[in-house]
């Protein structure tokens, strides 16, 4: 369902991004605003950060399993260090809407957001917010509820598109880096022979339980 829901939200942004120029298509984006949309994306961004999917791996690790913890924690990181080699090395030279439409006094920009400049392509957050969300996908089971993940990746990484933070492409490129990594990793961890290990599913901090005393007296 999460792949599904992807595509379907995909398929129309790589048309539109195929036919149209880059800086034209932003602009196009970016003429469309409301101010419950810049309150909605200028915070909903944030879930995309480094911070959120680190948090959270820790979290499991703590309270959850071996393979929650490795299928978030494992798809997080290594997408974000592709993602990262991409954004400063392969294309280094890309820079961001803020930058090459400089000289736009109509590009539309929400107050409070601190506006980066370089490093665009692919956009980091949108990787994070597809590796995330399809590891929590996996995680959760539910086919019905796939959807709704689906829907909150799409809407982190429609956000740097909205605040001008990167162009259309960018967060394609970062949804297709995202959702390859957990795909890649939720193969040994839930279809390969790896996966039938039992430690998998142990909790990495079990609380030790002590023995009754009846057990105790029979152990002296």
């Amino acid at each position: 369902m999460f792949i599904l829901i992807g595509l379907l939200m995909g398929v129309p942004a790589v048309m539109a991004v195929a036919m149209t120029d880059q800086c034209a298509l932003h602009a196009t984006i970016n003429k469309v605003h409301a101010p419950w949309a810049d309150a909605l994306f200028k915070y909903t961004t944030h879930l995309g950060d480094g911070l959120v999917p680190t948090t959270l791996s820790l979290l499991l690790l703590v309270f959850g399993t071996w393979r929650s913890f490795l299928m978030v924690g494992v798809s997080t990181g290594l997408s974000a260090i592709f993602v990262q080699g991409l954004k400063r090395i392969a294309f280094a030279d890309h820079d961001r809407p803020v930058h090459l439409l400089a000289s736009s006094t109509d590009l539309y920009l929400v107050d409070g957001v601190t506006m980066h400049h370089h490093f665009s392509f692919p956009s980091g957050h949108a990787t994070a917010a597809f590796s995330m969300c399809l590891a929590l996908a996996v995680i959760d089971g539910q086919r019905r509820t796939g959807w709704a993940w689906a829907l909150l990746a799409c809407i982190l990484a429609f956000s740097r598109v909205y605040l001008s933070q990167h162009f259309t492409e960018d967060v394609l490129a970062g949804a297709l880096v995202g959702t390859g990594t957990a795909v890649v990793v939720y193969h040994p961890l839930f279809r390969a022979s790896f996966s039938h290990r039992p430690w998998l599913d142990r909790r990495p901090f079990r609380k030790k339980h002590s023995l009754p005393a009846s057990a105790i007296a029979r152990n002296r």
